[in-house]
């Protein structure tokens, strides 16, 4: 008996939802248009788009204060402070006293940058590869994991000055 009383309850409640759903698109089953003006905006207000980009945030500021040209990624690869022991990804570039380090995140990862006179990367556990140029040419490197590999001009029988342009990390 309770089981019937259960039903025919919740069958009831749905009915009586339905009628107030079917009465509020109607305009309140008021007949008015100020009923169906009253609903009309909050279709108008509902928030756009969201597009993602992939620019880097706050890639002016960085370029202003640390001379980083930082352009799209896809969030997983972040330019951050150097922590020793954090695992992070590190390079060392010529014209530059300080390393610059790169926080990773997620399973893979890409950000597309240009630093220029770029000549060793160290790993981190991640699977990783940096393009870089030359003139006319790109060159691809693998990146020993935790350890320094040297790149660019470090690796180049030429010791041609290379940019650093693309790193790419997968698990």
């Amino acid at each position: 008996m309770r089981f019937v009383v259960r039903v025919l309850g919740a069958a009831a409640g749905g009915a009586l939802a339905w009628i107030a759903v079917l009465g509020g698109a109607q305009g309140g089953g008021t007949g008015t248009a100020e009923a169906a003006d009253t609903a009309a905006p909050a279709a108008q207000e509902a928030p756009g788009y969201a597009v993602e980009d992939f620019d880097y945030p706050q890639a002016d500021k960085i370029l202003a204060e640390q001379n980083i040209v930082l352009k799209r990624g896809d969030g997983h690869i972040t330019l951050a402070d150097c922590v020793t022991g954090t695992g992070q990804l590190e390079l060392l570039a010529r014209d530059r006293a300080d390393k610059i380090c790169f926080d990773t995140v997620g399973n893979e990862g890409w950000l597309t940058l240009e630093i220029p006179a770029v000549y060793s990367f160290k790993g981190n556990d991640y699977s990783t590869t940096v393009d870089m140029t030359v003139g006319d040419e790109t060159k691809s490197y693998e990146i020993d994991k935790n350890s320094w590999t040297p790149v660019g001009e470090a690796a180049d029988p030429e010791g041609r000055d290379h940019m650093l342009v693309e790193i790419r990390v997968t698990k």
